[in-house]
């Protein structure tokens, strides 16, 4: 689902942007039960001092889809995501925002703008200081991007909900987690589309059901703390292009398969509520519009699945619009033994190189690490 930040060709080269040069974020509704309008500026009280000089933050991965949720189910991994640092700078114009470094685990990390109008933590943090109506002080911001470009867990989701959270703490924290969802969905709109499968984990942790875009109305699902869920990521060395995935999908289909998938979804909510980890992984595993036109775009794909269910998984599908493919159960171990079987046919089969790990469902969002005091 999730892809970075490009600086297109046309894109400004500067990397000091005025937190003015954003538009003002829509309305939200979170959860089913809370309804609740977004605190934006106006309702705030004069611009906030720092609280802190420097703030660290973190916003985990994330899946999206699910299989049968296109576009409106995702959740939170636990023990991987981005990380950002921002501090309070003398050297940076006030009111204004620079990105001072960005670091990465791959080669292509290095290929993200430093211009904050084109880097989703960038437009994430200019977003949250429009909000709090920041124009004495200036920001610097550093971003250590852990998760692979254009991997499908969730990159350009996690860099923009962990700098939205640390430009809210550095200032005292007085929006809600509402106002932080609407940044990063600021983001993400300006640069992998309007969807907030991803940003809405990421914020929020566990997983979240978008009940609608128009207004954006969220609902967090609660997965039984009492029970185990490990998600097994296999991420193979190939790049799926969101663009190319997107354009595969079919603009219309049989009344069949809308009642199928409706039902997919239902029974896949269901088996989060319930904690039925056999039920999930079934509808995990059933979608009949998106992962058969994505699949063939994806060399083993379908060899992969097989090996995960075959080798014990509840469940397999595409993570977001992939490469990764996510497969889950019950015990690490046995999350394990997957992943090295989807490895095995990963390289047999589609003749590609993976990467297996295997990790909780993150039940917290995005959080500050640490914090460094102004006085």
């Amino acid at each position: 689902m999730a892809i970075r930040h490009y600086q297109p060709p046309f894109a400004s080269t500067s990397s000091s942007i005025s937190s003015t040069d954003l538009f003002k974020p829509p309305q939200l509704y979170l959860s089913s039960s809370v309804r609740c309008n977004i605190s934006v500026a106006s309702k705030l009280e004069p611009e906030p001092h720092p609280v802190f000089t420097s703030v660290k933050s973190f916003a985990p991965a994330t899946v999206a889809n699910l299989g049968p949720g296109f576009d409106f189910l995702g959740c939170a991994i636990d023990g991987i995501g981005d990380y950002v640092t921002l501090t309070v700078d003398p050297q940076v114009q006030p009111g204004r925002l620079s990105i001072a470094e960005i670091n990465g685990v791959d080669k292509s990390s290095k290929r993200l703008s430093r211009n904050p109008l084109w880097n989703c933590a960038g437009i994430a943090a200019i977003s949250v200081m429009k909000m709090l109506k920041i124009r004495s002080v200036g920001l610097s911001l550093s971003i250590n991007a852990c998760l692979p470009l254009r991997g499908g867990l969730g990159s350009s989701a996690a860099s923009a909900a962990a700098a939205a959270v640390a430009v809210n703490e550095i200032f005292g924290g007085k929006l809600q987690e509402s106002d932080l969802i609407l940044a990063g969905l600021e983001a993400e709109a300006k640069l992998s589309g309007y969807h907030a499968d991803n940003i809405a984990p990421a914020i929020m942790g566990g997983f979240v059901l978008i009940r609608s875009y128009d207004p954006l109305e969220l609902i967090s699902l609660k997965f039984p703390p009492e029970k185990n869920l490990f998600f097994v990521l296999v991420n193979p060395e190939f790049q799926a292009q969101t663009k190319k995935m997107r354009a595969v999908l079919p603009t219309e289909i049989t009344m069949s398969d809308h009642v199928w998938n409706c039902s997919q979804a239902a029974a896949l909510v269901a088996g989060v509520l319930q904690g039925d980890l056999v039920g999930f992984g079934k509808a995990l595993s059933s979608d009949r519009i998106v992962e058969p036109r994505r699949a063939p775009l994806l060399p083993g794909m379908e060899d992969v699945k097989k090996a995960a269910m075959e080798a014990g998984a509840y469940g397999c599908t595409i993570s977001g619009s992939g490469p990764t493919v996510v497969a889950v159960t019950d015990d690490e171990d046995k999350g394990r033994e997957i992943g090295e079987k989807m490895v095995e046919a990963f390289v047999e089969k589609g003749k590609l190189k993976a990467l297996a790990m295997v990790k909780k469902l993150g039940r917290v969002g995005a959080r500050v690490i640490s914090r460094t005091s102004s006085h």
